[in-house]
């Protein structure tokens, strides 16, 4: 048995669950949030918990039994508090500064800024120039949006210069030794 998919999943107070055969939709303080439960994987609820479940032990459905419980998890944690990434802007002339509704525009070295958009139910803040807050409901999106600022000038190895997450390690090389 999948030690991810057989956990319950424990709902806080002010989140609320409803299942109709394979679709299951949460809402809660922050927004609402739904998914179509893949494969023959069932969802059901017990008083404040959700429970998942599947049929047989067949590859596929191990497979899916953790991932659906996953997400259904990802989605109530969103819901009650919401997700966020950090990114941190290294270099000299780089900067980020938010542009009206929920769009970035960046100088990240190139000869033009790029103007970078947030899709449905992500927000930008920028509190300082070289620092960006990626906030929302849903994990995915959040993520996903991250990863494609950070992909639009990836920290490099010599100098550091690039977008990174706050905390990552950017390993370091050595320049071109001097004779």
């Amino acid at each position: 048995m999948s030690r991810i998919g057989k956990a319950p999943i424990t709902l806080p107070t002010g989140v609320e669950v409803t299942i109709v055969s394979r679709h299951v939709a949460v809402k809660g303080p922050k927004g609402s949030l739904d998914l179509d439960v893949p494969g023959e994987i069932t969802v059901r609820q017990e008083g404040d918990e959700i429970l998942v479940e599947r049929p047989d032990d067949d590859r596929r459905n191990r497979a899916l039994h953790g991932l659906t419980r996953s997400l259904v998890n990802n989605m109530v944690v969103g819901v009650s508090q919401g997700f966020k990434k950090e990114l941190q802007i290294v270099g000299v002339g780089y900067r980020a500064l938010a542009k009206g509704d929920n769009a970035l525009e960046l100088q990240l070295g190139f000869s033009h800024s790029i103007n970078v958009k947030a899709p449905d139910g992500v927000t930008f803040e920028v509190p300082e120039p070289t620092h960006i807050v990626i906030s929302g409901i849903d994990k995915q999106a959040v993520g996903q949006t991250a990863a494609e600022i950070r992909s639009l000038r990836k920290p490099e190895p010599y100098k550091g210069k690039g977008v990174r997450y706050v905390g990552e390690h950017v390993a370091r090389k050595a320049g071109k030794a001097a004779k």
